[in-house]
């Protein structure tokens, strides 16, 4: 079993990413293969609405500057996606906006590709906004068809400066628990 991680913090090694970790750790003493994909850095572009990838049935998008076509590969040959964003102004960041479009359409257009797949989110805040947060990555999830398991919170940890998630014990619990979780929904499936 394969399970991956992206995360589109601005900041690589951020908090998004600590909290990450934590489910991959998890995930990891049950014997999934993880992998974290961090998109701090990168170039990505926003999906441009052209349909295109309804007319190829690739199980890519057109645009092919950026390290999308790459990840989406990635989320097909996994077995359970993990999509970690920070909390921008109570929303995703636009690398995860620009994902969740992409990868969204996609998957749509090449026969809904990630259903079935295992889907978690995990979302860092400095104080608020990150129950929508949470919303739009499950949002991709469930449209994609894929199961979504839960944990003893909403997942996210709080922190502003980096590693201070490290600091949020129960945003820690609710991470581990999400990881103990997917990794029985995982053996289960």
């Amino acid at each position: 079993m394969k399970a991956i991680a992206i995360v589109g913090s601005a900041r690589k090694d951020g908090n998004t990413a600590a909290l990450t970790r934590v489910v991959l750790g998890e995930l990891g003493k049950v014997g999934v293969d993880t992998e974290l994909i961090e998109l701090a850095g990168q170039d990505i572009k926003s999906c441009k609405a052209c349909y295109k990838c309804f007319q190829n049935k690739d199980g890519q998008c057109i645009i092919q500057s950026d390290v999308i076509n790459d990840v989406i590969a990635k989320m097909k040959d996994a077995d359970a996606i993990i999509i970690g964003s920070p909390t921008y102004f109570s929303n995703v960041s636009s690398e995860i906006k620009a994902l969740i479009d992409r990868a969204g359409l996609v998957g749509i257009a090449n026969g809904y590709m990630f259903r079935r797949k295992v889907g978690a989110a995990v979302v860092a805040v400095r104080r608020a906004g990150s129950v929508n947060v949470f919303d739009a990555i499950n949002k991709f999830f469930f449209i994609n068809q894929m199961i979504v398991p839960g944990s003893v919170y909403w997942n996210m940890g709080i922190g502003r400066a980096p590693g201070e998630v490290n600091e949020d014990e129960e945003g820690i619990r609710t991470m581990k628990i999400l990881g103990e979780n997917m990794g029985w929904l995982l053996k289960k499936l």
